[in-house]
C-alpha cells in the first residue's frame, strides 16, 4: 500500500470531505452537545493542512491555525475508520508540529473531547500535557485542552 503525504490549505476538497466525516463522528459521540463546538471548528483561519493518502485515497487529515504569535492550535485531526490503527494520526501530528516549528512557533495547543479516548492517548504519547481549558473551552466539562513545547525537541 503506497502512502503519500500532501501539505495543502483549508480549501482542499479531500480535507473538506474528511472534515465532514469527522463532524459526523463527533455528533455520534456527543449528540446535540456537539452543536456548541461547531462555531470553534470553522475553517476560515486554516491555512496549514496535512493530508495522508493511502493508495490514492484520502485517509487522514489534520491542520493548525495560529493561536497567538508563538503558538499554533492543532485542529481537525481525523483518520477515516478504514485506515485507523496504522499510525497515521501520529504522522499527521508530527508533520503539523514540524511545520509549526519551521514557521517559528514555540508551542502547540489543542482541544479534544473527553470521550475521544484514542485522541487523548495519541496526544499524551506525543508529549502533550493537560492545561487549563482556554478561550471558548473554559467551563466546558466535555473538553480537555493540552499543550506541548516545539522548541529543541525532535518532533
Amino acid at each position: 500500500m503506497t502512502m503519500k503525504l500532501v501539505k495543502t490549505n483549508g480549501r482542499n476538497h479531500d480535507f473538506l470531505s474528511l472534515v465532514k466525516l469527522l463532524d459526523q463522528d463527533l455528533h455520534e459521540r456527543y449528540g446535540d452537545l456537539q452543536k456548541e463546538y461547531t462555531p470553534h471548528n470553522q475553517l476560515d483561519d486554516i491555512h496549514d493542512v496535512v493530508l495522508i493518502y493511502k493508495d490514492g485515497v484520502a485517509a487522514a487529515c489534520g491542520a493548525f491555525k495560529e493561536f497567538d504569535s508563538s503558538t499554533i492550535e492543532l485542529k481537525r485531526i481525523f483518520v477515516e475508520k478504514a485506515f485507523r490503527g496504522q499510525g497515521l494520526s501520529k504522522e499527521i501530528v508530527r508533520q503539523l508540529e514540524q511545520t509549526g516549528a519551521e514557521k517559528g512557533y514555540a508551542a502547540a495547543v489543542l482541544e479534544t473531547g473527553t470521550k475521544q479516548h484514542e485522541a487523548i492517548s495519541l496526544y499524551k504519547s506525543a508529549g502533550y500535557s493537560a492545561i487549563p481549558n482556554y478561550g471558548p473551552y473554559i467551563g466546558k466539562s466535555a473538553s480537555l485542552c493540552m499543550k506541548k513545547s516545539l522548541i529543541n525537541k525532535e518532533n
